[in-house]
């Protein structure tokens, strides 16, 4: 069975696009990494966190687990605590590129394999108005970066070079390929 360790319904959608049949179980324990942890290295611990979390009560399955970040240089943005964090976050990235680096862990019973996408994202220069009625709508908070590309953070793109679906949560292609070296 392919069980996929996240409570994010953006990752559930995007699994779907493999074609396989999968069950949800997600992960509950608190993400954690050390502090000027690069982030690549963070997506990566913390999709391996979920991944053996729920492989542990899962032993004979194959689980996915998945974390995305938004990084302004080193600055790593998870999801916003609140509508301040979310403004800050917006007004940061304002008229700038970042990266959005999600990290994914495969454990089978005989092998795990790990990897992270990265996307860069160029964003147009936004308003006080703007990012506030964005934050009003209630859309970024439980989104890395505090926004969603696939909904109105659509609005604030300029540029995106690479794995769109990356940016939404999941890089489905990359995972497809791996999926299929495991089934």
């Amino acid at each position: 069975m392919l069980i996929l360790a996240s409570k994010s319904p953006r990752r559930n959608e995007l699994l779907k696009l493999t074609g396989y049949s999968f069950l949800t179980v997600p992960a509950v324990k608190d993400e954690n990494v050390p502090s000027g942890t690069a982030p690549g290295d963070a997506v990566l611990m913390l999709s391996q966190q979920k991944a053996e979390e729920i492989s542990e009560s899962h032993p004979n399955d194959i689980v996915i687990g998945a974390d995305t970040v938004v990084a302004l240089g080193n600055n790593i943005m998870g999801k916003p605590k609140d509508e301040t964090e979310a403004f800050n976050m917006l007004k940061a990235l304002s008229g700038k590129t970042h990266t959005v680096l999600t990290g994914v862990c495969i454990i089978s019973p005989d092998k795990k394999i790990s990897f992270y996408e990265q996307t860069e994202v160029e964003f147009y220069t936004l308003g006080e108005n703007e990012i506030m009625q964005y934050i009003a709508s209630g859309e970024p908070m439980d989104k890395a970066g505090a926004y969603g590309i696939q909904e109105k953070g659509a609005l604030f793109v300029k540029r995106i070079n690479g794995d769109f679906y990356n940016v939404v949560g999941l890089p489905v292609a990359r995972l497809a390929r791996e999926l299929k070296s495991l089934m």
